[in-house]
This record gives C-alpha cells, sequence and structure tokens, in this order.
C-alpha cells in the first residue's frame, strides 16, 4: 500500500498542472462547502450565545387574547385587558407555592415612562422602570454602591440609577446615595431618592441628541403603579427556572398553571414563551438552509469526480505498457486495481485538504464581514475528507477495473 500510494504522489508530480486541473473541481467544491458550513456555524453560534448571555432560557409569561377557533382568528371582546384580566399577585403566590422549588425567581417591571434630569448645566436622559427586587438577577444588574430596589419599599420614591447618570448629573458629587433629583415623566414631575447605582452596560442605545446613553432608572414597581395610576396586577412577568430544571418542561407547566386561571375569560389567557424556543427554530431553519446550499455546491464534486475518471482513464492509456510490464512479470488483477484506485483517492484527498484550507479561508473571511467569531465545523472538515476518499473510490474503480482486466500480450504490443 505505502508503495501504492508512493506511487501515486510520483505520478501527480509528474504531472503537476494536469493533477491541478483534475482536483480543481474537488477543491471547488469541498472548499465552498466548508465555507457555507462555516459561516453558518459561526452565525448561529454568536446568536447563541448573545441569546444565552441575556437568558433565552427565561420564560415570559403575557397576556394574550383569546382566539375564536381553528382560524386563529381574535375574539369579539375588550381590546385592552381591564382589572379583572390582569394576572394577579394572589396568582403568583400560588405559583411559588406550588413550583417554588423549580423556580429561581420571578420578575416583575412596568415601564413608566422617559423624560430627563437636568442638574444646572448637565442633564441625562433616562427611562424610568418599576420593577422588584428579582429583575436585579433577570436583568444582570451589578451594583457598584447602594443596594437595588427591596420588595418592602413598596410605593417609597427610591431609586436605582447608573454610573453614566452620576457622572453626567452628580460631576462633582463625592456621595450620591441620598441625593435627590427630578425627573418629569408622561407630564408629572416626580422627586427620587437614590438608594443605589449600577454599573452601566452599553445596549447602543443613545439619547435623542446622541451626546449620551439612554439610562435606565429602577423605582418599585409599586411606585410606578401608583404613577400610572394602574390598579392591582400585571400583564407579564418573567420566571427564571433553577439550574437543575428542564427549561421546557418548565414552560408548558406555567403556561398550564396561569392559564387555568382563564378558563372562564372570555377575552384573554395566558401564553407563555422563551428565547430558547424561538432560537432552537431558528437554529432548525439556519440548519436547513445550510444544508440546501451546501448540497447545491456539492454538485461541484460531482463534476469534479467525472473530471478524476476521465484523467485516470487517459492515465491508463498512456501507461498501458507499463501494466503489461507489470502483468507480464506476475502482477495480479487486484495488484493493479488497488494501484489505480489508491491514485484517484490520493487525487481527492490532495484536492479535499486544499478545498478545506480554503474553506477554512473563505468562511472566515465571510464571518469577520459579517461580524461574527469564525467557527470552523471540524465535523465538516472530517465528512469532507471522508466524502474526498469515497469520490475517489467511486470515480477511481471503473478506470482501474479497466487497467486490472487489461490482456498483457495485447497491453505489451500498445504503441
Amino acid at each position: 500500500m505505502i508503495d501504492n500510494i508512493c506511487l501515486a504522489f510520483a505520478s501527480l508530480f509528474a504531472n503537476k498542472l494536469r493533477a491541478l486541473l483534475t482536483m480543481l473541481g474537488i477543491i471547488i467544491g469541498i472548499g465552498s462547502v466548508i465555507g457555507i458550513v462555516t459561516v453558518g456555524d459561526s452565525l448561529t453560534g454568536s446568536l447563541t450565545d448573545s441569546m444565552n448571555s441575556i437568558g433565552a432560557s427565561n420564560i415570559t409569561v403575557s397576556l394574550q387574547r383569546k382566539s375564536s377557533g381553528e382560524d386563529g382568528a381574535l375574539m369579539f371582546g375588550r381590546s385592552t385587558p381591564g382589572s379583572d384580566d390582569l394576572i394577579t399577585p394572589a396568582m403568583i403566590e400560588d405559583y411559588r407555592t406550588q413550583l417554588g422549588s423549580r423556580v429561581e425567581s420571578i420578575a416583575l417591571s412596568r415601564q413608566v415612562g422617559s423624560g430627563t434630569v437636568s442638574s444646572g448645566e448637565d442633564s441625562a436622559s433616562v427611562t424610568v422602570t418599576g420593577v422588584n427586587a428579582d429583575c436585579q438577577a433577570v436583568d444582570n444588574v451589578t451594583m457598584t454602591s447602594g443596594r437595588f430596589i427591596r420588595d418592602e419599599d413598596g410605593e417609597r420614591m427610591v431609586a436605582v440609577v447608573s454610573d453614566v447618570f452620576v457622572e453626567s448629573v452628580f460631576p462633582t458629587a463625592r456621595e450620591v446615595l441620598g441625593q435627590t433629583f427630578d425627573v418629569e415623566v408622561n407630564g408629572r414631575l416626580l422627586r427620587l431618592y437614590i438608594a443605589g447605582v449600577y454599573e452601566y452596560q452599553d445596549d447602543g442605545t443613545v439619547s435623542v441628541d446622541g451626546s449620551d446613553p439612554v439610562t435606565t432608572v429602577y423605582i418599585p414597581i409599586e411606585a410606578a403603579r401608583r404613577v400610572l395610576g394602574e390598579s392591582e396586577g400585571y400583564q407579564s412577568l418573567t420566571v427564571v427556572g433553577a439550574s437543575t430544571e428542564d427549561s421546557t418542561a418548565l414552560l408548558d407547566d406555567t403556561e398550564a398553571f396561569f392559564a387555568s386561571y382563564y378558563t372562564h375569560n372570555d377575552s384573554y389567557t395566558v401564553a407563555a414563551g422563551s428565547l430558547e424556543t424561538m432560537l432552537s427554530t431558528m437554529a432548525e431553519m439556519m440548519s436547513t438552509v445550510k444544508l440546501a446550499v451546501a448540497a447545491i455546491a456539492s454538485i461541484s464534486l460531482l463534476v469534479g469526480g467525472i473530471g478524476v475518471m476521465n484523467i485516470m482513464l487517459v492515465s491508463i492509456t498512456e501507461r498501458t505498457r507499463e501494466i503489461g510490464v507489470r502483468k507480464a512479470l506476475g502482477a495480479r488483477n487486484s495488484a493493479i486495481r488497488v494501484q489505480f484506485i489508491t491514485e484517484a483517492v490520493v487525487i481527492c484527498l490532495v484536492g479535499g485538504a486544499v478545498g478545506i484550507a480554503l474553506g477554512v479561508g473563505l468562511g472566515a473571511a465571510g464571518a469577520s464581514m459579517l461580524g461574527y467569531p469564525a467557527r470552523p465545523s471540524v465535523a465538516a472538515m472530517l465528512l469532507a475528507a471522508g466524502f474526498s476518499m469515497v469520490i475517489g473510490v467511486f470515480f477511481g474503480y471503473y478506470p482501474a477495473n479497466k487497467a486490472a482486466k487489461l490482456d498483457p500480450i495485447e497491453a505489451l504490443r500498445y504503441e
């Protein structure tokens, strides 16, 4: 076998240009497939990491209007949920009682509005949001001083602000805890007391004039509800499951639990969902698209295989006398057959190796242009190498078998 491999490489080096042209279809086909798979995996992997970093497994429970039947059309009824439709604190407490061991936290939030805080010549754009204590874990809020909102704060007008907000509104203050500031939201002036400062994480949001980022000011959700004049209850909440909990099972049980309260409600019910479900669907779609495009690109592998068969037939014609001499000296048909199949496999493997290197390079360049880190697929590379061998055997067998069946007398007489 080693002798056959050495003979195959000797044949390649003896006809470099012809060998390169023969391998071109293999190189292009495998390079295209590897490049497409690399870009697809890079895109999917980056999106997965981004969603996981914001809590892909977190379950969002929200009110949803009931449909009228199988067609999914919305029912006639209240377009805006009333106080009787909201998720009540009693429901949440019952949920904690029944599924508390499977749940890490339940985050409640309510947007109050946006406004601008001014202090002399300094100002900052903010969004005021009412939250409960569990929102700190859900939103990954890192405190730099003071404390986060507590459930016992009730309707107290305390606030947790960002370090960027502090630098903008209190640039000269050594200590801002206990300081007050005024912000006008929805035509109402709110005076808030700073209870804590958190580290701002840039999310790309900017203020209207483009000068400073818009930061969030957290206040107790009970205070937010009082400012908005809303009744007790919530339109949505976020559930974070325990680390050992199956998120899919928890999602189904959570939806079933809250939906049971809306059996006799004609207008609304409760639906639960998570980014993880969307992520799974997106990954399946990306895999389908990736496979479809890769299948189209792999057509060139068929063309490359035909090129290998063609060049092997030419090679047999050129080496007919050599085959005759070998057979006259006692070489078996199987030895001749293995020699030429090995040569075809070597051609395809070398082309496959060049194609893999080209594909990884093109895939990395494509992923970089899209702004994602390159993630070459080792499995795809191994599959490409294996497929190269299969092409070599498949398209090399006919020429090799033809060479093996040559009559030695006729081969020696061939000119």
